[in-house]
């Protein structure tokens, strides 16, 4: 059937139009993702109670059985479920084609779902307390290798399907031009996701072989090397469509344009290329491979990756001042800020998580990077505390806020708690904001990554650090327990809104929010004329000097907190 047939309806308040097979599995993949999150975030809070020294909750056996399960349902089923719904969104809505198989994709949803389970269960039953990357020779279960293969070819048909139905819109001729920047973006993380499965395939199925019995042990260090390119690009998969929700929140919030797609698409082609070597950062204290492959890994080729995150991390926001100076926001270098859309629970979301990831997360991991660093780093808190900001911060909270558009747009249904929800982003990040500084300082002070008791971590401390991880450690319970509030508010919202909440059939969605009035200024001037490319570009300094001023103190940011951990090698850190 024609997609433009019967298949098909538009969005009142987007306009967007939805395949009809495609809403059922953005339905089924978004649910389940949120289900996961849930379960995730279970564990997260009696994790951050347990290492808050005032509290210490669980003892070691269920700590670290929690903890596996806190990093397998959160960095792995909730991410990827949702990211599952945003490939189908983007590739149907966005370019206006008809979902490709829907029968695959119904295999896809059954085969991660089932994969998802048998994980959950058998470490439940504490046969499985491996920790996410369950480094052999620790030997889980058959049946966790197996759900996480399960998991993983569902994944892999899901992001055929994909490839699938832009192949289709390409060949029927559904959209016009070049392929939307944030299909581009999803089209980037699908590959990368790809490179991320096999390298998952190449590592966990000779491991479960080896967990029935029918080939010896793989070796140690090669599984290492191999499974860091399934769980470090997996959260690169997370940075691309993170990036695609930034630029998709920041249209839908304010108009916002991107000044220059063929830059933003040359960001992405760099993910692509390059975000795979940036893996090698993980295996710093790794005697199994040489220094020159790890300095050229992540002294100059993660860089490329890194200058995409930051072409990103520009244009954003500078599309956002564009388009609210063009609304006559002007006063000043960031009256436009000001005048944004802040009780818009989606445009807080979306522009927390780019703070965050940037100013947090960018800073600290380029930091972690750099091979002298990292060896005094890499097993304390610090590393956690690092990507808690990337993915918790940046990913999960861009994707919270995507779902305040999802559910109108899928479920056609409305937020009733609408308080609760623009309320909802800033605990969050404010949350997840403290409890990644209680880590990195309490990482500083030598707190080790993975020991679940307090009192044995402050007996290995030097004399006078102790008094103060305690302190960096309570404010990891704090900023969880915020944290954590914001994360169930949110489910609950969106539990309610999906469930219960008033249909919007045949209308559009109460606006979140009402435009500030203008007050006429001496700045105040229409929207510029369109230019050409190359004048644009020589007058974008002129546009965006907000934009332009936050990126200065970035970089001043990233410059003293980047020699100040060289200043730490040889001031604080004492040799025992």
């Amino acid at each position: 059937m024609n997609f433009l047939s019967g298949m098909m309806r538009t969005c009142d308040t987007t306009g967007l139009p939805v395949c009809l097979n495609a809403q059922k599995f953005i339905r089924l993949n978004a649910v389940m993702a949120v289900v996961f999150l849930l379960v995730g975030a279970i564990m997260a809070i009696l994790l951050a109670l347990t290492r808050w020294p005032a509290v210490h909750l669980l003892d070691a056996e269920y700590y670290y059985r929690f903890l596996t399960l806190h990093g397998l349902n959160m960095l792995i089923f909730w991410i990827i479920f949702f990211e599952i719904a945003i490939l189908y969104f983007t590739a149907t809505s966005l370019l206006k084609c008809r979902l490709a198989a829907p029968r695959w994709a119904f295999a896809s949803f059954a085969l991660m779902l089932v994969g998802a389970l048998m994980v959950n269960a058998i470490v439940f039953a504490g046969q499985a307390d491996v920790l996410m990357t369950s480094y052999l020779p620790l030997l889980a279960h058959p049946i966790f290798y197996l759900g996480i293969i399960l998991f993983a070819v569902g994944a892999l048909i899901g992001v055929i399907v994909f490839f699938a139905t832009i192949y289709i819109a390409r060949r029927d001729k559904t959209y016009q031009g070049s392929m939307p920047l944030v299909t581009f973006g999803a089209l980037a993380a699908a590959i990368i996701a790809v490179v991320a499965l096999l390298h998952g395939a190449i590592a966990m199925v000779p491991t479960f072989l080896h967990s029935i019995g029918l080939v010896d042990q793989p070796d140690a260090g090669w599984y290492r090397l191999i499974w860091w390119g399934l769980g470090h690009q997996t959260q690169q998969i997370n940075v691309c469509a993170m990036v695609a929700c930034w630029y998709f929140l920041a249209h839908m919030t304010t108009g916002a344009r991107p000044l220059n797609e063929a830059v933003c698409r040359g960001a992405f082609v760099l993910y692509i290329l390059f975000i795979n070597l940036a893996s090698a950062h993980h295996l710093l204290v790794d005697p199994g491979v040489g220094a020159e492959w790890k300095i050229w890994n992540t002294s100059y080729a993660m860089y490329l990756a890194v200058l995409a995150s930051m072409i990103h991390g520009f244009t954003v926001p500078a599309s956002v001042e564009v388009a609210m100076r063009g609304k006559g926001y002007t006063r000043g270098l960031f009256g436009w800020l000001r005048a944004a859309p802040w009780s818009n629970p989606a445009f807080s979301a979306f522009l927390l998580s780019l703070v965050i990831f940037g100013f947090i997360g960018g800073i600290t991991g380029v930091t972690l990077g750099t091979q002298q660093i990292n060896i005094i780093a890499h097993n304390t808190l610090r590393i956690p505390g690092h990507f808690h900001a990337t993915v918790v911060g940046g990913t999960s909270l861009a994707f919270m806020g995507l779902a305040y558009y999802v559910v109108p747009l899928i479920f056609q249904r409305e937020y009733r708690f609408r308080t609760l929800a623009k309320i909802q982003p800033w605990l969050f990040a404010i949350g997840i904001t403290l409890m990644s500084f209680g880590m990195s300082f309490a990482g500083s002070s030598g707190v080790p990554r993975r020991h679940w008791d307090t009192e044995f971590t402050g007996a290995l401390l030097p004399a006078g650090f102790a008094s103060d991880a305690y302190l960096w450690l309570g404010l990891v319970g704090i900023g969880g327990t915020l944290a954590f509030l914001g994360l169930l508010i949110f489910i609950l919202n969106t539990v309610h809104a999906v469930f219960f909440g008033d249909k919007i059939i045949g209308r559009a969605m109460t606006p979140w929010h009402t435009p500030r009035s203008l007050v006429p200024t001496p700045e105040h001037a229409p929207a510029p004329a369109p230019q050409p490319l190359g004048a644009r570009a020589r007058a974008v300094a002129h546009r965006v000097p907000g934009t332009l001023v936050l990126v200065i103190v970035l970089l001043a940011s990233f410059a003293v907190y980047y020699f100040a951990n060289w200043k730490a090698l040889s001031d604080v850190w004492h040799v025992r």
